[in-house]
């Protein structure tokens, strides 16, 4: 790509998730991160936040096509938040979620951010964090 072009890619729209119990995987995302649940298709679950989605597939039986080697706990996703950590990690406290590091430093797409990590049902690592340049971090 050079200077002056235009990247081919714009954003994320959408990722696939392998689950081992799609429905204790939403109850999570949703008690936890606020996620939305939707269905789409043939009774497809996801969980939509803002203008994005997590597809879920289950293991075993993944919709295809898939990922080479489709394995729950296999993730590591970064979300942010524009609320502050306090809140984030009220939240998990409230849910029984343990936090695996954080607050600490780290460096986002866009600049530093304060992260806070743990992990989902299948053990996937979740970061949720906030830009640092945010008031009231």
């Amino acid at each position: 790509m050079t200077e002056n072009e235009e990247p081919l890619v714009v954003r994320l729209d959408h990722l696939v998730l392998t689950v081992r119990d799609p429905q204790a995987t939403v109850r999570f995302y949703e008690a936890v991160l606020g996620m939305k649940p939707v269905r789409f298709g043939e009774g497809r679950l996801a969980l939509q936040f803002g203008n994005t989605k997590i597809n879920l597939h289950q293991a075993g039986a993944e919709i295809a096509p898939y990922a080479l080697r489709p394995t729950p706990g296999s993730a590591d996703l970064c979300l942010i938040t524009e609320g502050p950590l306090d809140a984030v990690r009220r939240r998990l406290s409230e849910n029984g979620v343990p936090i695996e590091l954080g607050p600490v430093k780290r460096t986002g797409a866009a600049g530093p951010i304060l992260s806070v990590y743990f992990r989902d049902p299948d053990g996937n690592l979740i970061e949720v964090s906030r830009y640092e340049d945010q008031a009231g971090s």
